[in-house]
């Protein structure tokens, strides 16, 4: 007998920048450079959109590493070979894009001399309509270019109140570590983890107040680990995570955004020998169409939430997720 497999969809880390240092007094942050102009960021944010469309065409790995990096890239290289395992007739027609520069919400910070060059964006790649994504985009100073490191998708909620000075500049504080934030992105990760290991019954809530995104990944858990039934398993866990990095801007109530990136695999296995996973052709990179026993799916996802600067509860905002990586035993006859 076999089972169906579908893999975990949520809605569906490189250096903190690098936990950005603290913000210095006003005057002593308004005597220092953005990290680029406005003018330049949006000339980047075409760049990327040009040279990733060109690179999606032809799954273009090389040409794509010239505008990505981090997790960003790990997830987009695995769309590609998720791709290159369906048959021609199976694969949908690339279609071009383009982020709408004229609606973009920059959040361009300051840089104290020897810090990582970094910006994040609101974006919409739909002309006319608000920014429904918060991207980031870090410098590579030995490739002299910009790279985009890490998106992820709004669930509805309004923009953070990002606070700018009087050039439309904004301040980068510390993500971790930071006595002036109740909560810092380690932490969020653990929540974020706890949300979809156990729908967000321990540190989830702790950590998480209700959000649309919150739910969306609770909704993930329950529909996931119910829909075998007394047929087989399916359990969350996280994993080790290459992607510590993460960034964090100042925001007009003295908390902060905060961006980040986790780990988690997902692992289906059968209740007992007579039983088989079989996979789906969207798994077929990695499994080549072989029944299993178990499967472990890895997932990489970018992650986007506001921290208080009293004790209460941040609010998860956003998140994307890819799988990277399937694995398991196959099925004995």
């Amino acid at each position: 007998m076999s089972l169906a497999v579908t893999a975990c969809n949520s809605g569906s880390d490189s250096p903190t920048a690098k936990n950005a240092a603290p913000s210095a007094s006003t005057n002593q942050q308004r005597e220092l450079p953005p990290a680029l102009t406005k003018q330049q960021a949006l000339a980047e944010i075409d760049r990327y959109a040009t040279a990733n469309n060109k690179a999606n065409a032809h799954r273009d790995r090389a040409l794509l590493d010239t505008v990505e990096d981090g997790p960003l890239y790990a997830m987009s290289v695995s769309d590609y070979k998720e791709t290159e395992g369906l048959t021609e007739s199976e694969r949908k027609a690339y279609k071009p894009w383009a982020y709408d520069t004229a609606s973009a919400k920059l959040y361009i910070p300051r840089i104290a001399p020897g810090q990582p060059r970094w910006f994040a964006a609101a974006l919409s790649a739909t002309k006319g309509k608000a920014p429904n994504r918060l991207a980031v985009f870090a410098e590579q100073p030995q490739h002299k270019r910009w790279e985009m490191v890490s998106v992820a998708d709004l669930y509805g909620t309004q923009l953070p109140k990002v606070a700018l000075d009087a050039d439309g500049y904004a301040t980068a504080v510390a993500a971790n570590g930071n006595k002036d934030l109740a909560t810092g992105a380690d932490l969020l990760r653990s929540g974020i983890l706890d949300n979809f290991a156990t729908g967000g019954q321990n540190t989830g809530k702790k950590i998480f107040a209700p959000s649309k995104a919150r739910s969306q990944q609770i909704k993930v858990h329950d529909e996931t680990v119910t829909r075998y039934g007394s047929q087989g398993t399916s359990t969350f866990a996280g994993t080790v995570n290459r992607y510590r990095d993460a960034y964090a801007l100042k925001l007009t109530d003295g908390g902060a955004l905060v961006l980040f990136s986790h780990t988690h695999t997902q692992t289906d296995a059968v209740a007992h020998s007579r039983l088989q996973l079989t996979p789906g052709k969207d798994d077929r990179a990695w499994l080549h169409d072989i029944p299993r026993r178990s499967i472990r799916y890895t997932f990489v996802c970018n992650d986007a939430a506001t921290v208080s600067a009293t004790a209460a509860a941040s609010k998860l905002l956003g998140y994307t997720c890819a799988r990277t990586d399937a694995s398991g035993p196959p099925a004995t006859s």
